[in-house]
């Protein structure tokens, strides 16, 4: 298998479709590109055991070759997350033999292996570049494509900071760099999340009552009207961010960019001083949290 001991950080952005070029202009992405298509099936048990138990099971292709992976639920916040990941190469179809001996099929949820059928397709154009930044060593992947759930339709564009080497700190530095230029902003769903709720036609929203939650509860109501088209997640997204300028508990230094990020909220797919403050936010109520 591909890793022993697997974990992956990664930082995950939306992208407004009208802002494209303005990655492909950004002059620390302008060499080394390389494109690649793939075509990604995932698979669940019929009663979602796998997606209730934040596991995500994929099989991807890539020309003539197939890789397995299977990811947990990712910890973190503001599009920030670290979670356990293991890859390696099967003949096409699931390997079932290799899935029992990873440690989240070893206990409940083995039972689930004779069940598992597809429930989701991603299919996108991923362009990869490696980045040094600050002492570490970043992939940059920009994805397109979308994602399929039965008859449902969705649209895949995405940054994704993943750490290959060095300090989680980059991944925030890099972003906010890219920020500057590019109305970006955090995402705190997963291509399987975004499938799973695209496929049940439900998309929730967390429950919030500090600072850090209502923040991830406005990106979440942002991802769902991204998929639902349903505006009254844009009126939750705007509650949520409301509510995190004026929580008593929000650092007095932190004030100024809450409030900036919701006065940046109605121009935030042409404007980068939404994702940016965005940004700015989750990492230090990121930082604070890790303190406390």
């Amino acid at each position: 298998m591909k890793n022993a001991n697997p974990l992956e950080i990664e930082l995950k952005l939306a992208l407004p479709k009208a802002c494209l070029d303005r990655v492909e202009r950004h002059p620390m992405l302008t060499e080394g590109a390389e494109a690649l298509t793939l075509a990604n099936t995932y698979f669940d048990t019929p009663d979602g055991a796998l997606s209730r138990a934040g596991i995500a099971l994929r099989l991807r292709r890539q020309g003539n070759h197939t890789l397995q992976t299977v990811k947990t639920k990712g910890q973190g916040g503001g599009g920030l997350s670290a979670r356990q990941e293991w890859e390696w190469p099967v003949d096409g179809t699931l390997d079932l033999d290799a899935l029992a001996a990873l440690p989240p099929f070893e206990s409940a949820l083995d039972e689930t292996l004779g069940r598992l059928a597809p429930v989701l397709a991603t299919d996108f154009v991923r362009r990869r570049w490696l980045v040094e930044h600050q002492g570490s060593t970043i992939e940059l992947v920009l994805d397109q494509g979308e994602i399929r759930a039965g008859e449902a339709r969705a649209t895949i564009q995405e940054l994704e900071l993943e750490l290959k080497a060095g300090d989680a700190a980059s991944l925030w530095a890099l972003a906010l760099a890219l920020a500057e230029a590019i109305p970006l902003r955090p995402s705190e769903s997963s291509k399987a999340a975004r499938g799973n709720q695209l496929s049940r036609g439900e998309w929730p929203l967390p429950d919030a009552a500090t600072p850090s939650q209502w923040l991830h509860r406005g990106l979440v109501a942002l991802d769902a009207h991204l998929d639902s088209t349903d505006d009254s997640f844009q009126a939750d997204a705007k509650s949520a961010f409301t509510a995190l300028a004026v929580h008593p508990e929000l650092d007095e230094a932190l004030r100024p960019t809450a409030q900036a990020l919701l006065d940046a909220f109605d121009t935030r797919d042409s404007d980068p001083h939404f994702g940016h403050a965005a940004l700015a936010l989750a990492h230090r109520l990121a930082i604070e949290s890790a303190l406390s």
